[in-house]
């Protein structure tokens, strides 16, 4: 027997992993570790959406296999959020199918529309699925740059006049995960405009919809006229609503690729619990207030990270949108590399980050820090923080 399964072969060991096994084992030890690793969100649901999960749970009904693309009272309500929030249009039953978070939607979408020795334009650095869902497939990936500058133009250019076969699919995620970069609808026009022009498809991962901050609203590539020709969008519950574990996410846009991802699904699975997706039509066809809510307490958090991680020796960014700061190594730890400053940092300063080699190989020399601890273990890490690059800054 070998174990030298063709997909496992593609798949190199999980960076982050590492990390979050000493991070385990640390707190099995007794001891205090402040997570800003794992993008989980600190807080509960709203108490409306968790009452309505309690009470179609109740009901003897509820229990039976669900729909795979979704209930159509949830569809529904993702077409009436993209209304409200980007006066996009969408028919609920050809360009919405409902997904077990934008993860599971973006994979099955790999499976469904990419085939061994397929080329895809994805950024470096980028969150693993936006790679490694394709290269599970059979695919190949060719970076392009995430910063959206005229070298990221330059780029994709470049992929279509010199690639063979010429790519199919490009991948974009802003706000970006991990380096929280944002985009305008100038750029989105000028993306559309080059998908059609060179017949590329392009998904697009809004996860970080609702986690803008100074009043700067994220925008969605489907605001832009004729882009549901080209693009498909993914969105999640898992931030805006504090609904990480109930895996709940959506693919909306061109109906085609909807429908490819439809057909995959429905081999794949029965879909989401329908109690859960009960509640997410809760969520977002409740109040909104707690959503405002959610984006201030992260602003809140963000301020006070930059401040004290800064004045601790460490100058972090000021990211406008998501739940990261992408961050360099401090000065004196450059040539440490990612990963051994993160296994450092968790041991000595009992913090843990993610290394920014796990976001492939752009993300050497970072670290993403995620703000899903409360103010005053921000403030205690970036105490701790400084103790450390005192003791064993590098001369």
């Amino acid at each position: 027997m070998s174990d030298e399964f063709y997909r496992i072969k593609r798949m190199p060991p999980y960076v982050i992993a590492e990390v979050n096994a000493m991070r385990h084992a640390a707190r099995q030890a007794g001891r205090d570790i402040i997570d800003l690793g794992m993008g989980n969100p600190d807080q509960p649901p709203p108490q409306h959406v968790i009452d309505k999960l309690c009470e179609v749970a109740a009901k003897p009904t509820a229990h039976g296999y669900s729909q795979s693309k979704g209930i159509p009272g949830l569809r529904k309500a993702q077409a009436n959020y993209y209304g409200r929030r980007f006066n996009v249009d969408l028919d609920p039953e050809r360009e919405v199918v409902v997904t077990m978070g934008s993860k599971e939607g973006l994979s099955s979408m790999a499976t469904a529309i990419s085939a061994p020795g397929d080329v895809i334009l994805a950024p470096s650095p980028a969150y693993p699925i936006h790679t490694y869902g394709f290269i599970i497939a059979g695919a190949t990936i060719r970076s392009v740059p995430t910063t959206p500058d005229e070298r990221y133009w330059k780029a994709l250019d470049n992929a279509m006049a010199y690639t063979v076969p010429r790519p199919t699919v490009l991948v974009v995620n802003y706000p970006s995960n991990p380096t929280a970069e944002t985009v305008d609808l100038a750029f989105y026009e000028r993306l559309v405009a080059w998908a059609r022009e060179n017949k590329v498809w392009i998904l697009s991962d809004l996860a970080y919809s609702e986690l803008y901050y100074d009043g700067k609203p994220t925008r969605s590539i489907l605001e832009v006229p004729g882009a549901k020709d080209v693009a498909v969008e993914f969105t999640s519950m898992s931030k805006t609503f504090s609904m990480a574990g109930w895996r709940i996410g959506f693919c909306v846009g061109n109906p085609e690729l909807v429908a490819a991802l439809t057909r995959v699904k429905s081999y794949l699975d029965y879909g989401a619990f329908t109690p859960i997706q009960a509640a997410a039509c809760a969520a977002l066809n409740g109040p909104q207030d707690v959503v405002e809510e959610n984006r201030l307490r992260y602003q809140s958090r963000r301020d006070v990270m930059v401040e004290s991680f800064t004045r601790a020796g460490w100058p972090i960014p000021n990211p406008p949108a998501s739940m990261f700061t992408w961050a360099e190594l401090p000065p004196g730890f450059e040539d440490m590399g990612s990963l051994e400053f993160s296994k450092q940092l968790l041991e000595h300063a009992g913090v843990a980050v993610a290394a920014g080699v796990g976001f492939g190989e752009e993300g050497e020399g970072f670290v993403r820090i995620a703000m899903v601890e409360n103010e005053q273990r921000i403030r205690q890490a970036a105490r701790n923080v400084k103790r450390f690059l005192a003791e064993h800054a590098r001369g």
